[in-house]
Protein backbone atom coordinates (compact mmCIF):
# COMPACT_ATOMS: atom_id res chain seq x y z
CA UNK A 1 0.00 0.00 0.00
CA UNK A 2 1.17 3.53 -1.05
CA UNK A 3 1.53 6.61 1.09
CA UNK A 4 -1.56 7.65 -0.49
CA UNK A 5 -3.66 4.61 -0.10
CA UNK A 6 -2.61 4.43 3.70
CA UNK A 7 -3.22 8.41 4.12
CA UNK A 8 -6.39 8.13 2.28
CA UNK A 9 -7.75 5.41 4.60
CA UNK A 10 -6.56 6.75 7.76
CA UNK A 11 -8.31 10.38 6.43
CA UNK A 12 -11.69 8.21 5.96
CA UNK A 13 -11.34 6.38 9.73
CA UNK A 14 -14.65 7.39 12.02
CA UNK A 15 -12.73 8.98 14.56
CA UNK A 16 -10.79 11.39 12.26
CA UNK A 17 -13.99 12.29 10.76
CA UNK A 18 -15.17 12.63 14.42
CA UNK A 19 -12.53 14.94 15.25
CA UNK A 20 -12.68 17.02 12.46
CA UNK A 21 -16.78 17.57 13.35
CA UNK A 22 -15.56 18.72 16.80
CA UNK A 23 -13.15 21.30 15.63
CA UNK A 24 -16.00 22.61 13.71
CA UNK A 25 -18.52 22.78 16.14
CA UNK A 26 -15.47 23.99 18.66
CA UNK A 27 -14.73 26.91 16.04
CA UNK A 28 -18.30 27.59 15.81
CA UNK A 29 -18.19 28.63 19.46
CA UNK A 30 -15.39 30.73 19.27
CA UNK A 31 -16.54 32.58 15.96
CA UNK A 32 -19.72 33.19 18.06
CA UNK A 33 -17.86 34.48 21.35
CA UNK A 34 -16.42 36.87 19.18
CA UNK A 35 -19.22 38.63 19.04
CA UNK A 36 -19.36 39.80 22.35
CA UNK A 37 -17.42 42.78 23.66
CA UNK A 38 -17.44 41.78 27.43
CA UNK A 39 -15.85 37.94 26.39
CA UNK A 40 -13.21 39.62 23.56
CA UNK A 41 -12.39 41.91 26.42
CA UNK A 42 -11.22 39.56 28.74
CA UNK A 43 -9.93 36.74 26.42
CA UNK A 44 -9.61 38.16 23.14
CA UNK A 45 -6.26 37.06 22.33
CA UNK A 46 -6.76 33.52 23.46
CA UNK A 47 -9.94 33.20 21.61
CA UNK A 48 -8.41 34.43 18.53
CA UNK A 49 -5.48 32.09 18.93
CA UNK A 50 -7.66 29.18 19.20
CA UNK A 51 -9.35 30.17 16.18
CA UNK A 52 -6.43 30.08 14.02
CA UNK A 53 -5.54 26.75 15.72
CA UNK A 54 -8.90 25.65 14.20
CA UNK A 55 -8.29 27.39 10.50
CA UNK A 56 -4.86 25.93 11.01
CA UNK A 57 -6.88 22.26 11.46
CA UNK A 58 -8.65 22.97 8.25
CA UNK A 59 -5.89 23.77 6.18
CA UNK A 60 -3.72 20.45 7.24
CA UNK A 61 -6.93 18.61 6.38
CA UNK A 62 -7.53 20.18 3.09
CA UNK A 63 -3.75 19.65 2.49
CA UNK A 64 -3.98 16.08 3.26
CA UNK A 65 -7.10 15.18 0.93
CA UNK A 66 -5.11 16.74 -1.94
CA UNK A 67 -1.78 14.65 -1.46
CA UNK A 68 -4.21 11.49 -0.90
CA UNK A 69 -6.20 12.16 -3.86
CA UNK A 70 -4.21 14.30 -6.23
CA UNK A 71 -6.51 16.53 -8.73
CA UNK A 72 -9.19 13.48 -8.11
CA UNK A 73 -10.21 15.80 -4.97
CA UNK A 74 -11.76 18.45 -6.97
CA UNK A 75 -14.04 15.61 -8.49
CA UNK A 76 -16.39 15.43 -5.70
CA UNK A 77 -18.70 18.63 -5.18
CA UNK A 78 -18.51 18.19 -1.09
CA UNK A 79 -14.24 18.82 -1.39
CA UNK A 80 -15.10 21.51 -3.72
CA UNK A 81 -17.45 22.95 -1.02
CA UNK A 82 -14.72 22.54 1.78
CA UNK A 83 -11.89 24.18 -0.42
CA UNK A 84 -13.74 27.18 -1.02
CA UNK A 85 -14.80 27.62 2.78
CA UNK A 86 -11.78 27.20 4.05
CA UNK A 87 -10.02 29.53 0.97
CA UNK A 88 -12.06 32.64 2.21
CA UNK A 89 -10.73 32.20 6.00
CA UNK A 90 -7.07 32.81 4.26
CA UNK A 91 -8.22 35.47 1.57
CA UNK A 92 -5.55 38.70 2.61
CA UNK A 93 -7.98 40.84 5.06
CA UNK A 94 -9.90 38.19 6.30
CA UNK A 95 -9.24 38.90 9.92
CA UNK A 96 -8.90 42.55 9.27
CA UNK A 97 -12.21 43.79 6.90
CA UNK A 98 -15.59 43.34 8.52
CA UNK A 99 -17.08 41.22 5.51
CA UNK A 100 -14.66 39.00 5.38
CA UNK A 101 -14.52 38.70 8.72
CA UNK A 102 -18.40 37.66 8.87
CA UNK A 103 -17.80 35.60 6.32
CA UNK A 104 -15.88 33.26 8.45
CA UNK A 105 -18.57 31.97 10.14
CA UNK A 106 -19.08 30.02 6.92
CA UNK A 107 -16.62 27.24 8.36
CA UNK A 108 -19.33 26.32 10.23
CA UNK A 109 -21.14 24.89 7.16
CA UNK A 110 -18.17 22.42 6.63
CA UNK A 111 -20.17 20.22 9.23
CA UNK A 112 -22.62 19.06 6.56
CA UNK A 113 -19.78 18.12 4.22
CA UNK A 114 -18.68 15.58 7.30
CA UNK A 115 -21.95 14.47 8.16
CA UNK A 116 -23.38 12.28 5.76
CA UNK A 117 -27.12 12.69 6.73
CA UNK A 118 -26.78 16.36 6.48
CA UNK A 119 -25.19 15.53 3.23
CA UNK A 120 -28.07 13.44 2.57
CA UNK A 121 -30.36 16.65 3.18
CA UNK A 122 -28.69 18.70 0.88
CA UNK A 123 -28.68 16.48 -1.54
CA UNK A 124 -32.21 15.82 -1.43
CA UNK A 125 -33.04 19.97 -2.12
CA UNK A 126 -30.53 20.31 -4.92
CA UNK A 127 -32.73 17.33 -6.48
CA UNK A 128 -35.45 19.04 -6.22
CA UNK A 129 -34.41 22.55 -7.23
CA UNK A 130 -35.62 21.29 -11.15
CA UNK A 131 -38.72 20.80 -10.02
CA UNK A 132 -38.98 23.49 -7.88
CA UNK A 133 -38.02 25.86 -10.66
CA UNK A 134 -41.24 25.19 -12.32
CA UNK A 135 -43.35 25.65 -9.39
CA UNK A 136 -41.10 28.69 -8.36
CA UNK A 137 -42.41 29.55 -12.17
CA UNK A 138 -45.83 29.16 -11.25
CA UNK A 139 -45.73 31.64 -8.10
CA UNK A 140 -44.21 33.81 -10.07
CA UNK A 141 -46.76 34.37 -12.48
CA UNK A 142 -49.15 34.30 -9.56
CA UNK A 143 -47.45 37.17 -7.46
CA UNK A 144 -47.44 38.90 -11.15
CA UNK A 145 -50.79 38.66 -11.97
CA UNK A 146 -51.89 39.45 -8.35
CA UNK A 147 -49.44 42.14 -7.72
CA UNK A 148 -50.89 43.88 -10.85
CA UNK A 149 -54.40 43.98 -10.13
CA UNK A 150 -53.75 44.96 -6.12
CA UNK A 151 -51.68 48.15 -7.54
CA UNK A 152 -54.40 49.08 -10.00
CA UNK A 153 -57.32 48.19 -7.39
CA UNK A 154 -56.07 49.24 -4.12
CA UNK A 155 -53.38 51.51 -4.88
CA UNK A 156 -55.04 55.00 -4.65
CA UNK A 157 -56.20 54.06 -1.14
CA UNK A 158 -53.16 52.27 0.13
CA UNK A 159 -49.75 53.48 -1.38
CA UNK A 160 -48.12 52.40 1.75
CA UNK A 161 -48.99 48.76 0.55
CA UNK A 162 -49.92 48.54 -2.91
CA UNK A 163 -48.62 52.01 -4.64
CA UNK A 164 -46.67 50.63 -6.85
CA UNK A 165 -45.73 47.31 -8.32
CA UNK A 166 -43.04 46.38 -6.11
CA UNK A 167 -44.84 47.50 -3.15
CA UNK A 168 -47.48 45.36 -3.86
CA UNK A 169 -45.81 42.10 -4.35
CA UNK A 170 -43.78 43.05 -0.82
CA UNK A 171 -47.29 42.91 0.56
CA UNK A 172 -48.69 40.11 -1.33
CA UNK A 173 -45.41 38.13 0.11
CA UNK A 174 -46.27 39.13 3.66
CA UNK A 175 -49.60 38.36 3.34
CA UNK A 176 -48.80 34.76 2.32
CA UNK A 177 -46.71 33.91 4.58
CA UNK A 178 -49.32 34.40 7.33
CA UNK A 179 -47.45 37.26 9.06
CA UNK A 180 -50.27 39.89 10.27
CA UNK A 181 -52.20 39.75 6.88
CA UNK A 182 -55.42 39.97 8.61
CA UNK A 183 -55.54 42.74 11.08
CA UNK A 184 -52.26 44.21 9.78
CA UNK A 185 -53.10 44.57 5.67
CA UNK A 186 -56.58 42.62 4.35
CA UNK A 187 -59.11 44.59 6.89
CA UNK A 188 -57.58 47.88 6.65
CA UNK A 189 -57.98 47.59 3.18
CA UNK A 190 -61.84 45.84 3.55
CA UNK A 191 -62.78 48.81 5.35
CA UNK A 192 -62.91 51.06 2.39
CA UNK A 193 -63.07 47.46 -0.15
CA UNK A 194 -65.89 45.14 1.74
CA UNK A 195 -65.53 43.09 -1.69
CA UNK A 196 -61.70 42.73 -1.23
CA UNK A 197 -61.73 39.57 0.63
CA UNK A 198 -62.44 37.86 -3.24
CA UNK A 199 -59.15 38.80 -4.09
CA UNK A 200 -57.24 37.78 -0.21
CA UNK A 201 -58.83 34.43 -0.07
CA UNK A 202 -58.54 32.91 -3.31
CA UNK A 203 -54.57 34.42 -3.06
CA UNK A 204 -53.87 32.31 -0.32
CA UNK A 205 -55.29 29.69 -1.37
CA UNK A 206 -53.51 29.57 -4.32
CA UNK A 207 -49.93 30.82 -2.81
CA UNK A 208 -49.59 29.25 0.82
CA UNK A 209 -52.15 26.70 0.43
CA UNK A 210 -51.25 25.04 -2.99
CA UNK A 211 -47.88 26.26 -4.39
CA UNK A 212 -46.06 26.41 -1.15
CA UNK A 213 -47.25 22.88 -0.13
CA UNK A 214 -45.90 21.58 -3.95
CA UNK A 215 -42.43 22.84 -3.00
CA UNK A 216 -42.77 21.40 0.40
CA UNK A 217 -44.24 18.02 -1.05
CA UNK A 218 -41.12 18.27 -3.37
CA UNK A 219 -38.62 18.60 -1.52
CA UNK A 220 -39.64 16.11 1.53
CA UNK A 221 -39.74 13.50 -1.79
CA UNK A 222 -36.29 14.03 -2.96
CA UNK A 223 -35.42 13.58 0.51
CA UNK A 224 -36.78 10.59 0.31
CA UNK A 225 -35.24 9.25 -2.89
CA UNK A 226 -31.85 10.40 -1.46
CA UNK A 227 -32.50 8.31 1.73
CA UNK A 228 -33.45 5.21 -0.68
CA UNK A 229 -30.43 5.49 -3.04
CA UNK A 230 -28.07 5.77 0.24
CA UNK A 231 -29.59 2.55 2.08
CA UNK A 232 -29.55 0.77 -1.55
CA UNK A 233 -25.87 1.79 -1.98
CA UNK A 234 -25.24 0.36 1.82
CA UNK A 235 -27.11 -2.68 1.24
CA UNK A 236 -25.40 -2.99 -1.46
CA UNK A 237 -21.80 -2.51 -0.28
CA UNK A 238 -22.59 -4.68 2.97
CA UNK A 239 -23.49 -7.54 0.36
CA UNK A 240 -20.10 -7.28 -1.45
CA UNK A 241 -18.44 -7.31 1.91
CA UNK A 242 -20.65 -10.79 2.49
CA UNK A 243 -19.93 -12.15 -0.45
CA UNK A 244 -16.29 -11.34 -0.64
CA UNK A 245 -15.70 -13.06 2.72
CA UNK A 246 -18.19 -16.32 2.18
CA UNK A 247 -15.79 -16.51 -1.15
CA UNK A 248 -12.58 -16.31 1.18
CA UNK A 249 -14.25 -19.13 3.50
CA UNK A 250 -15.07 -20.80 0.73
CA UNK A 251 -11.42 -20.71 -1.15
CA UNK A 252 -10.20 -21.77 2.82
CA UNK A 253 -11.89 -24.80 2.49
CA UNK A 254 -11.23 -25.69 -0.59
CA UNK A 255 -7.42 -25.58 -0.01
CA UNK A 256 -8.12 -27.80 3.24
CA UNK A 257 -9.82 -30.39 1.11
CA UNK A 258 -6.94 -30.63 -1.10
CA UNK A 259 -4.40 -30.74 2.04
CA UNK A 260 -6.54 -33.49 3.49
Amino acid sequence: MTFRERLASWLAQPRVRNTITGVIVFNAILLGMETSDQIMSRFGALIVALDRACLAVFVAEIGAKLVAHGWRFFRNGWNNFDFVIVGISLLPGAQTLSVLRALRILRVLRVVSVLPRLRRVIEGFITALPGMASVFALMGLIFYIGSVMATKLFGDAFPVWFGTLGRSAYSLFQIMTLESWSMGIVRPVMEQYPQAWAFFVPFIIATTFAVANLIVGLIVNSMQDAHHEADAEATGTYRDEVLARLTAIEEKLDRQDRHD
